[in-house]
């Protein structure tokens, strides 16, 4: 099953879709899908006594939030780094490899990396009930993050002089330039790779892109795309067609029992909308979640031998099944509310809370209601509206959504903050740069668009197989953090 194609950067290795995008293993994966020689030393694991709620810190007991430490490259009266998790468990890879562990060599950083409250072991609460996940916001994680500096200041005995550096990719990107807007008295700079600054409830834009990336690779991609889902609609209308979608897109349950059901429609729909989104949005990135690419695709797409559009549609979908372990694709809503309704803690899943986090902040539903819309019409944004009334609370209709996220980007300043010592990284394939900061005249917000590369690709463990534009702009950015760190 999968859900709305997430932000992902540090993440699972789930296929599920978000704003359900391809999952890996805490929201950038992995650092590296290459096999890297080990370093002399292990990071270490530790665990950090948090507050549950920062507007009222005595109030509850204390939780046990988990972070790891690496002095690896660290040398005394070096700066800190400080790596940001997002909506998954932290991976101990991170301390020893990715493109943050090179610039720690270069400037003797000591290094942590925190794991997010409600998500891998750093769990706060007895369950996840939407009563406790009042506590799962980006402003609690904040203060978080100051909080841990502080305690990691006295408990290392670290100098007011060491200047701290926070990393971040996706929604800790964001995370990243938000930690220094409203903690500058605690982090020095952020690079944030991949963040999205402007809340959105109806991120048509997504898919934009997702049609813009495919066309890089030929006009003629975009148009069998195009033709396969007006052929998938005909298919539909006729018991024929029904059976021949249960075969050659191998459903877990057959569509002839769904077809008055707009809902597991739609669901179907976004479902194989999302195979070409997971592929775009990971294009060719340096880790573990990066599997087919864009030429893959479009490889089958265009090749009239595998027959008409609509099969070529099935065999992407055939190649994205296979390669996620999943034996049939399973599109029916009410099973997938169900699931998300599941309260209990699994270390390993994130999807009931980042889908709270984006009910009750940020939106980012990526929809069909783009003009012209490449992949129909058939999910629109009042279908994952639907999702958050149903999984969480009747509430959460799209008056509340416009409420938060107008109040999200109003505590934050989406696309204009008011940060220094920030450099805002985004590539151009990755549809998460439509809500990003990536053209900016104002010196004090300085960007870094990589032409060519996909979500959070400049956080990965460089590869011989780098384009020339990601090779330039890590320099850009270990340039960056030399400056900053010399200010």
């Amino acid at each position: 099953m999968r859900y709305f194609i997430l932000l992902v950067c540090l993440a699972f290795a789930t296929r599920i879709t978000f704003g359900k995008r391809l999952f890996s293993n805490g929201f950038i994966g992995a650092p590296s899908k290459f096999t890297l020689a080990s370093q002399s030393q292990e990071p270490q694991l530790k665990w950090f006594q948090q507050i549950l709620d920062h507007s009222n810190p005595t109030k509850y007991p204390k939780w046990k939030q988990r972070y790891y430490v690496s002095n690896e490259h660290y040398k005394t009266g070096g700066p800190i780094f400080l790596m940001i998790g997002g909506e998954g468990k932290e991976t101990p890879k991170w301390m020893t490899s990715g493109a943050w562990i090179h610039y720690a060599a270069k400037f003797n950083a000591l290094c942590f990396s925190l794991e997010h409250r409600f998500y891998g072991a750093s769990q706060p609460t007895k369950n996840l009930s939407t009563e406790n996940l009042q506590y799962l916001t980006s402003e609690q994680a904040l203060a978080d993050l100051a909080n841990f500096v502080r305690e990691m200041k006295v408990k290392y005995d670290l100098k007011d002089s060491q200047k701290w550096i926070a990393f971040g990719g996706s929604y800790p990107g964001s995370l990243a330039a938000w930690v220094r807007e409203k903690y500058p008295e605690l982090i020095h700079g952020s690079i944030s790779s991949s963040g999205p600054l402007l809340a959105e409830v109806d991120f048509k834009e997504y898919f934009e892109v997702v049609q813009n990336s495919l066309a890089s690779y030929s006009d003629a991609c975009v148009i069998a795309v195009r033709r396969s889902f007006a052929q998938l609609e005909i298919l539909l209308r006729h018991m024929i067609g029904q059976r021949e979608i249960n075969e050659k897109f191998q459903l877990c349950d057959p569509i002839e029992k769904s077809i008055e059901n707009k809902l597991d429609i739609s669901n179907l729909f976004e479902n194989i909308a999302g195979n070409f989104a997971g592929v775009v949005q990971y294009n060719k990135d340096n880790s573990p979640h990066a599997g087919k690419t864009i030429d893959d695709v479009c490889d089958v797409m265009v090749n009239e031998t595998l027959g008409t559009p609509v099969q070529r549609l099935a065999e992407v979908n055939r190649m994205l099944l296979k390669d996620s372990g999943e034996k049939c694709l399973d599109y029916k809503y009410d099973k997938m509310i169900v699931e998300m309704q599941n309260t209990t803690w699994d270390e390993d899943k994130a999807m009931r809370q980042w889908t709270y986090q984006t009910c009750n902040e940020f939106g980012f539903y990526q929809t069909s209601t783009q003009k012209d819309s490449l992949f129909t019409d058939r999910f629109p944004v009042d279908f994952f509206i639907r999702q958050c009334m149903d999984i969480f609370s009747e509430k959460m209709d799209s008056q509340y959504l416009k409420a938060v996220v107008g109040r999200t980007n109003t505590f934050y300043g989406a696309l204009n903050p008011n940060t220094t010592n920030v450099l805002y990284v985004h590539g151009s394939i990755d549809p998460w740069h439509a809500l990003g900061l990536i053209t900016s005249s104002n010196p004090n917000t300085p960007t870094l668009y990589i032409e060519g590369t996909a979500h959070c690709a400049n956080m990965y463990e460089p590869s011989a197989n780098d384009l020339p534009s990601l090779v330039a702009a890590r320099k850009k950015i270990q340039n960056y953090i030399e400056n900053i760190l010399s200010s």
